[in-house]
């Protein structure tokens, strides 16, 4: 089968700090031929990029938690905890963009810095793709409310053990998807980063 795709229109629908768009398109079939034309709507969000901060010396992670509009169809939980995460601004490399937010919502500067992996959130509905890193810091001095003002943001700041990271994804404490890979990462391959950071 010849992967295939046809954009028969494209609309803008909503043009804000996110925008959305409105396409009528077909795609070839794994038995042949082409689709029907079906109409689809895509949240467009540029590449994003989310860092786990570990600390080897200490074995600890560091949590952010804050306050997420995209869960307050459950009010109780509209405060979500995640890791340090952010949008790659025009000129802006993945590496650049994880220094900066490091500092900016968890007052942590990286030591060194490795990639996990690259995957999309949400393919079915939204473009957002994730680089998504790991990063070495000292966890000693991490805590407190971070965040730019200037971006609305009030982030509270904590080193946590990393069992009791790996336990909050095990009791659903954890419910966004981008740090349950993580920790999930990090529970996979801390003996040999560590060995590798300690080293």
């Amino acid at each position: 089968m010849k992967k295939e795709f046809e954009i028969i229109e494209k609309k803008i629908v909503y043009p804000g700090f996110f925008r959305m768009e409105k396409y009528r398109l077909k795609h070839t079939l794994y038995a042949g031929g082409w689709s029907a034309e079906i109409s689809r709507e895509l949240f467009v969000r540029g590449s994003c990029v989310a860092v786990l901060l570990y600390d080897p010396h200490t074995d600890k992670v560091v949590l952010i938690e804050q306050f997420r509009a995209g869960a307050i169809l459950q009010p109780d939980r509209a405060w979500l905890v995640e890791i340090v995460a952010g949008a790659i601004e025009e000129g802006e490399t993945a590496e650049e963009v994880a220094y900066r937010e490091s500092i900016e919502e968890a007052g942590c500067e990286i030591q060194e810095l490795m990639v996990i992996n690259e995957f999309y959130t949400t393919p079915g509905g939204s473009s957002e793709r994730i680089t998504l890193f790991c990063g070495k810091v000292d966890g000693t001095q991490v805590g407190g409310i971070h965040g730019l003002d200037h971006e609305d943001e009030d982030i509270l700041v904590s080193a946590v053990d990393f069992d009791d990271a790996y336990l909050m994804v095990e009791n659903n404490e954890i419910e966004s998807a981008i740090p349950i890979i993580a920790i999930q990462w990090l529970a996979l391959n801390k003996q040999k980063l560590r060995q590798k950071w300690l080293s």
